[in-house]
């Protein structure tokens, strides 16, 4: 596991999280009325609460500060797991990270007794820069414990429930298909996808819990269980065709006020405006996480990058290998100068040589 590498904007004594995450996190626009993302947990949580003979419970306001312990260890997830690594999760300290998924909650859930439950919540990871990823998105959860049933009749409850709520977002003639997967707390694993505009579409992981996540969470030896999760963002993009998912983080009146509780509306884009790029190259030094990059240059550019592609890579005896990225910048309401573009770029550049020690080229 790496622990060498400090970001300069990590702050609140965490040990890399950086200060736009923080304020991230105490956004909820899950719980924001007429909001897409509010509109598509409600649809999932009326689904479940309208199913005959199930009494899901919901949560939507679980503290996103979680142990290590929950969010790995009782979920199996093996110790050279990348998703336990600083270059990918947020730590808080050594014990604690931002949760990456909302899973972190199911065994806690469980020894509370719960048996059927539904969670949605914000989850943070350091990943990639483009159109459908950001640092900081939603997921919702949902797990079934029933009693005495085969592992076949499960794997079918599993798959006739998700399968209803397909129905219920997308329509009744919606075409789907199961494909194997593997989840370090599932077994067996699915993923599910649609068919959307001539496309197939990842809409969900799931499976049967395994034994030992049961275990944890203090459940009987009779007793087995189901879960699945799902992004709110990648189905929110498709049910309102929002094409970039910083929309989400908009208070630009122009994208509020075209929606309204509990409709599903198109998205009409009312930002034509062009994209500039600049292009930054490095030799990279021992250690280099291209994650670390990426969370550098969101926190100087904000929500002004739109992507970050690494656009070339190459290695000369002596030297070393180099990196080169071009970095996309757009705002979603304005035009952006070629001036103040080149401002940014140089603190990226700036900041990079300083926090990352990479040597410039």
């Amino acid at each position: 596991m790496r622990w060498s590498i400090r970001l300069c904007a990590a702050s609140r004594g965490s040990l890399n999280v950086p200060e736009e995450i923080w304020k991230h996190r105490s956004a909820g626009l899950h719980l924001r009325s007429g909001h897409p993302l509010c509109t598509t947990r409600r649809l999932i949580e009326d689904y479940h609460r309208n199913l005959p003979e199930r009494r899901f419970k919901f949560w939507s306001d679980l503290d996103s500060v979680t142990s290590t312990k929950a969010c790995f260890d009782d979920l199996l997830v093996q110790p050279d797991h990348p998703s336990r690594r600083i270059s990918d999760t947020y730590y808080v300290n050594g014990n604690h990270v931002l949760r990456p998924h909302m899973t972190a909650h199911d065994v806690q859930l469980l020894r509370q007794g719960e048996r059927e439950f539904v969670i949605t919540g914000d989850v943070f990871r350091r990943d990639a820069i483009d159109r459908s990823h950001f640092p900081v998105f939603h997921q919702t959860d949902g797990v079934r414990v029933l009693n005495n049933v085969s592992s076949e009749s499960m794997v079918q409850d599993l798959q006739e429930t998700l399968q209803g709520l397909v129905s219920h977002l997308f329509g009744t003639d919606t075409k789907t298909r199961w494909i194997d997967a593997y989840f370090p707390f599932t077994d067996p694993s699915f993923e599910l996808e649609v068919e959307w505009n001539g496309e197939w579409l990842e809409l969900l992981g799931c499976g049967l819990l395994r034994r030992g996540v049961l275990q944890a969470g203090n459940v009987r030896d009779e007793e087995i269980g189901w879960a699945y999760g799902l992004g709110l963002e990648r189905l929110a993009m498709v049910l309102f065709e929002i094409p970039d998912i910083r929309l989400f983080w908009s208070d630009d009146r122009r994208f509020v006020e075209q929606f309204q509780p509990g409709k599903v509306t198109t998205f009409k884009p009312y930002s034509k405006h062009p994209v500039c790029y600049k292009d930054v190259s490095f030799w990279l030094p021992h250690g280099f996480h291209e994650n670390d990059f990426y969370e550098l240059v969101r926190t100087v550019g904000g929500n002004l990058v739109e992507r970050v592609e690494l656009i070339d890579d190459f290695e000369k005896p002596g030297t070393g290998k180099s990196h080169c990225y071009r970095v996309s910048y757009r705002s979603m309401d304005r035009n952006l100068t070629n001036s103040e573009v080149d401002v940014l770029q140089e603190r990226v550049r700036k900041a990079a040589e300083r926090t990352l020690r990479v040597t410039l080229r």
